[in-house]
C-alpha cells in the first residue's frame, strides 16, 4: 500500500467540524482528491511527502478557527504550479478559495537571473496579493511555519536563505498581524539556523535553570495573588511564561550583558475583568514594588496598529530581579495572542471592525507607498523598515496615532500624512512648540507640520529620517530633481556640439539622422541620451566622435593603424598637459573612455576600497569608501571601480603631525618623507598654546603601503606626539 493512501483528511475535518457548526465538510474531501491526484508522489523538501506538508497548513489554519475558504486553500495552495486551472478552482471551490490559493501561488511564477531581482519581486507580488485579500497573508504565514518546522532536514544553503527571509519578511508581518504566538515561533526557528551556536548556548543554559525559574515563577504570582486580592481585585488568571530565545538574545546584544545579568527573562500576564482594574493593578503592582523609570507603556489607552491592547510596567521583584509585567482584559489578551484572526472580518454574517479596518488600510498604504521604489535592493530594505517594531507613538493634532521608530523626526511624521506634506515640511510644532527639523519624536508628542510650497527635499535630510518610507520618497524626489538637471545640461551640451557641425537637434530630429545617433551612443530614446550625456554616463568626447562623419572616423582609425609601435610607446609615455587633473590608474568596469578624476575630499590612494561617483557633466569621481561626502550623494549614481595599471605613478596625500615645538622639526620631519622616497609639494604649519607644533603637509606617494610606511617611520620619531591621514 503506497504512503499516500494511508494518509486522509479526516483529522482535519474534525477539528474544522469543531467550530464551523453547520458547514457542508464534503469539499475537504473534493479538495483531497484534487491533490492527492497532482502531488502523488511528491515530496516536501524534507523528504516528507507533500501531502504531509499540505495538511499540517490547513490543520493549522482550522486550529486558528479561520473561515472554511481559508482552510481549504490552505490544502490547496501548491495546485496550480501543478497544472490545475483557475477557472477548475473557482467551479469547484467557488472565487473566494481560488482568490487565495492564486494569492498565495502567483508569487512564484516570474524567474529571474538576478537572485535578488527574483526575491524583491516575489516579495513585491506577495504584497499586492496581500492588499486584494489579508487571508493571503494567513496561508503564507503558516506555510512558512511549517516550512521552518522541517528546516532541520535541509542543506546548509537552504537554511539559511529561508531562516532569513523569514526573520526579515515573515515574522515581522505576523507582528504587524498581531498574532504573537506566530511571530515568536517564527523567530525562534530563524534564529535558530541564522545563529546556531548562539542558539544552542541560550538554550542549554535555560534550560538547566528551568526548575529555578520555575519556583521564581510560582513565588511571583503567589506575591501577586496575595496583593491585588488585598486591593479587592480579583484576577481572572495570571501566567508566567519564559521569554521565547530571540528576544532574549536581542536583549543580550542591545544591552551588551551576559545571560546571567538578564533578569526578565519570564514576562507575566494578569487577566483582569474590566479595564478599570486594569489601572487599579497597575496602581497595586507600584505601590509595592519600585517601577523602573521609562518601561511603563499603556498600550490601552492608545493601541497599536495590529490593534494589541495591554499594559506594560518593569519592576524590581523579590530578590531584586527585574520582571516584566503586562495588564489586560480577557477579550485584549485573545486578540494580542490571535490578531486579526481573534475577531476574524471574513466568518459569515461578521462585520469588519473599525480597528480590523484601520490594520487592513494600513496595510494597502504600506503595498502603496512601496510601488514607486524600483531598485530592488532599495525595495527589500523600505519593506524590512516599514516592518518595524515601533517605539514611538505620536499624534496628530486630530489625534490620531502614528507609530515610528526611535529617533524619527518630524520629517518622518510629515511623509506618514502625505508626500505632498512631507516634501513642502520646513518645519514642526511638538506640544504647540516650535522645533527644528532634527527634533526627535517623543511617545505622546502632538506633532503639527508646517509647510510652505517653497521647500523642496534635501538631500541631508536623508541622514535625519528613520522610517524606510521618507527616506524612499525623499530620494525618489532627488532622483527626478537630478535627471531634470542632467536633462536640462544634456540638452545644452549636446546642443553646443551638434551645432558645431552646422545642424541643430531639432533638424536631427526631423531628418532622422536622431536615430542613427541614439544608436551610435546606444541609448533608447532622445530623453536617455540627453540625461546620460548631462550625468557624464556618456562624456563630451564619445558625443563629438558619435556626431563625426562616417568617412572621418574611418580616416582616424587608419592613421592609428599606421602608427609604429615605438611611436605609440613615446604617445603613452608623454606627461599630461599642465593643470590636466585626470589621473590615470583607475578601471571602471565595462565602460571606456570615460573622463576619472581623484577626488580632493579623501584623497584615496592605490590600496585604499574605492568607489566611482557619476558627476553632472564632469565624468567620474573616485572616492574611499568611506569618504563622508561620498555617503551623502545617491548611491544610484555609484559604480564599482578598481586600481590598474598604477606602476609608475605617485599620488597626493595629506597628513597631520602634532609634535613638540623645538628647534629644527621642521627639517627632521621633512628628511624621513624624503628618505622614504617621497616627495613634499606643500607644508604648513602653528605653533599651539601648549607649546606644541602642528603640521599640515601634502606629499605624492605610490600607494596606500608606501604611505604606512611613512606614517610608521614619522611616529618613530621621538619628538612627535600624533600622526594622522587627513
Amino acid at each position: 500500500m503506497p504512503y499516500s493512501s494511508m494518509l486522509n483528511p479526516r483529522g482535519l475535518k474534525v477539528l474544522t467540524g469543531n467550530y464551523l457548526h453547520g458547514v457542508d465538510l464534503s469539499p475537504i474531501d473534493k479538495a483531497w482528491e484534487v491533490v492527492t491526484r497532482v502531488h502523488s508522489g511528491k515530496t516536501h523538501y524534507s523528504g516528507e511527502p507533500y501531502l504531509i506538508h499540505l495538511l499540517e497548513v490547513a490543520s493549522t489554519l482550522a486550529s486558528m478557527h479561520l473561515d472554511f475558504d481559508t482552510v481549504l486553500a490552505g490544502l490547496l495552495h501548491g495546485v496550480l504550479k501543478e497544472g490545475v486551472e483557475l477557472e477548475d478552482l473557482k467551479r469547484e471551490f467557488g472565487p473566494g478559495v481560488a482568490a487565495i490559493v492564486a494569492g498565495s501561488s502567483k508569487i512564484n511564477k516570474v524567474q529571474y537571473n538576478s537572485k535578488l531581482v527574483n526575491q524583491a519581486e516575489n516579495v513585491r507580488k506577495m504584497l499586492l496579493a496581500i492588499a486584494a485579500d489579508i487571508r493571503v497573508l494567513l496561508l503564507k504565514l503558516i506555510d512558512r511555519l511549517q516550512d521552518m518546522l522541517s528546516l532541520d532536514r535541509a542543506d546548509r544553503e537552504t537554511q539559511h536563505d529561508i531562516a532569513l527571509e523569514t526573520m526579515d519578511l515573515y515574522a515581522p508581518l505576523a507582528s504587524r498581524l498581531g498574532i504573537d504566538w506566530l511571530k515568536r515561533e517564527l523567530e525562534d526557528h530563524s534564529f535558530r539556523y541564522l545563529y546556531p551556536e548562539e542558539y544552542n548556548d541560550i538554550n542549554t543554559r535555560l534550560e538547566s535553570s528551568l526548575q529555578e525559574r520555575q519556583e521564581y515563577v510560582d513565588e511571583v504570582i503567589t506575591i501577586l495573588h496575595k496583593k491585588l486580592a488585598e486591593s479587592g481585585i480579583s484576577p481572572i488568571r495570571i501566567i508566567g511564561r519564559p521569554k521565547h530565545i530571540y528576544s532574549i538574545y536581542k536583549k543580550l546584544i542591545a544591552q551588551n550583558i551576559p545571560l546571567e545579568r538578564v533578569y526578565d527573562k519570564v514576562a507575566f500576564r494578569i487577566i483582569v475583568e474590566t479595564v478599570k482594574e486594569c489601572y487599579e493593578a497597575l496602581g497595586t503592582i507600584h505601590a509595592n514594588w519600585s517601577p523602573v523609570p521609562g518601561r511603563i507603556k499603556d498600550f490601552i489607552s492608545v493601541p497599536k496598529a495590529n490593534n494589541y491592547q495591554s499594559m506594560h510596567t518593569t519592576v524590581v521583584g523579590p530578590r531584586e530581579h527585574f520582571i516584566e509585567i503586562q495588564i489586560r482584559t480577557d477579550q485584549m489578551d485573545r486578540v494580542a495572542q490571535e490578531g486579526v484572526a481573534a475577531h476574524w472580518a471574513y466568518k459569515e454574517g461578521q462585520q469588519v471592525s473599525d480597528r480590523d479596518a484601520r490594520l487592513f488600510r494600513e496595510l494597502k498604504n504600506l503595498v502603496k507607498s512601496l510601488q514607486e521604489v524600483e531598485d530592488p535592493r532599495e525595495f527589500l530594505d523600505s519593506v524590512k523598515g516599514e516592518l518595524y517594531d515601533p517605539d514611538v507613538y505620536a499624534l496628530t493634532p486630530a489625534g490620531d496615532v502614528k507609530e515610528f521608530p526611535q529617533g524619527s523626526c518630524p520629517i518622518d511624521f510629515a511623509y506618514s500624512i502625505h508626500t505632498q506634506v512631507g516634501d513642502h515640511c520646513v518645519g514642526a510644532k511638538v506640544n504647540g512648540r516650535l522645533v527644528q527639523l532634527k527634533y526627535q519624536l517623543q511617545n505622546g508628542d502632538i506633532i503639527e507640520i508646517i509647510t510652505s510650497p517653497t521647500q523642496t527635499p534635501r538631500r541631508g535630510w536623508l541622514d535625519l529620517v528613520k522610517t524606510s518610507r521618507a527616506k524612499a520618497r525623499i530620494r525618489s524626489w532627488l532622483r527626478r530633481d537630478e535627471k531634470e538637471k542632467a536633462l536640462k545640461l544634456g540638452r545644452e551640451i549636446c546642443e553646443r556640439e551638434i551645432k558645431s557641425h552646422d545642424t541643430t537637434l531639432k533638424k536631427m530630429i526631423k531628418s532622422g539622422h536622431i536615430r542613427l545617433l541614439l544608436k551610435e551612443l546606444r541609448c533608447n530614446s532622445l530623453e536617455d541620451m540627453l540625461v546620460k550625456v548631462g550625468s557624464g554616463v556618456i562624456t563630451v568626447q564619445t558625443l563629438v566622435r558619435a556626431l563625426q562623419p562616417p568617412e572621418i572616423v574611418q580616416e582616424q582609425e587608419a592613421k592609428a593603424a599606421d602608427v609604429t609601435p615605438e611611436e605609440l610607446a613615446a604617445t603613452l609615455l608623454q606627461p599630461p598637459a599642465k593643470g590636466d587633473d585626470n589621473r590615470g590608474g583607475i578601471s571602471i568596469a565595462g565602460v571606456d573612455g570615460m573622463l576619472i578624476k581623484i577626488s580632493r575630499c579623501c584623497s584615496p590612494l592605490p590600496g585604499d576600497p574605492i568607489v566611482g561617483f557619476i558627476t553632472q557633466g564632469r565624468g567620474v569621481s573616485i572616492h574611499k569608501q568611506d569618504c563622508i561626502n561620498l555617503k551623502s550623494t545617491d548611491p544610484h549614481r555609484w559604480i564599482d571601480v578598481s586600481w590598474s595599471g598604477i606602476e609608475d605613478k605617485h599620488y597626493k596625500v595629506s597628513i597631520h603631525i602634532r609634535s613638540e615645538n623645538r628647534r629644527g622639526i621642521f627639517a627632521e620631519i621633512s628628511a624621513v618623507i624624503s628618505s622614504d622616497n617621497a616627495n613634499i609639494v606643500d607644508l604648513s604649519g602653528h605653533t599651539t598654546p601648549d607649546d606644541t607644533a602642528d603640521l599640515n603637509i601634502t606629499m605624492e606617494v605610490r600607494d596606500l603601503e608606501h604611505l604606512q610606511v611613512i606614517l610608521q617611520h614619522l611616529r618613530q620619531m621621538e619628538h612627535v606626539i600624533s600622526v594622522r591621514r587627513v
